[in-house]
């Protein structure tokens, strides 16, 4: 399953792609994030290897992501692995003009494992795409109210 959002933010490419990286702003934008720590490499250079916690109600969601390539503030792609599923994305910022960039992410699932991520992927693939969009909705709030 693979799909692409995009959204168009009123601040220049540099400041995006600056929030955007910035772990300490991952909270403002991201429901439930709790924690990312570097398990290998340096971090968010390629190769590099972290472990992300989100807390969504009482459910604990432990994701390993692996830094692919990192070229921001152009691009950045990264593999996301979890016990029900595996991910690519690549996230890009492109110039729109000297105030105005477009965020743009691609998600590509390459793995479902268990009954229930299968099922999800297939009779609901919607709900992955409406959860990035939203994540990106809310990072362009946060990152245009940050002027």
């Amino acid at each position: 399953m693979k799909y692409t959002c995009t959204i168009n933010i009123e601040l220049p490419i540099d400041q995006v792609a600056d929030l955007w990286a910035d772990k300490e702003h991952f909270a403002k934008w991201q429901d439930g994030f709790k924690s990312i720590e570097p398990i290998e490499g340096e971090p968010n250079a390629e190769d590099a290897r972290s472990r992300i916690i989100y807390q969504q109600g009482k459910r604990k969601m432990e994701l390993t992501e692996t830094i692919i390539t990192n070229n921001l503030p152009i691009e950045k792609k990264a593999l996301y692995e979890h016990p029900h599923m595996t991910n690519t994305q690549t996230t890009r910022f492109e110039k729109l003009s000297e105030n105005q960039t477009r965020f743009i992410s691609e998600v590509e699932y390459t793995q479902f494992n268990g009954f229930i991520p299968n099922l999800m992927a297939k009779l609901f693939p919607g709900v992955f795409k409406k959860q990035s969009q939203k994540w990106m909705d809310q990072f362009k709030a946060f990152a245009e109210n940050s002027r």
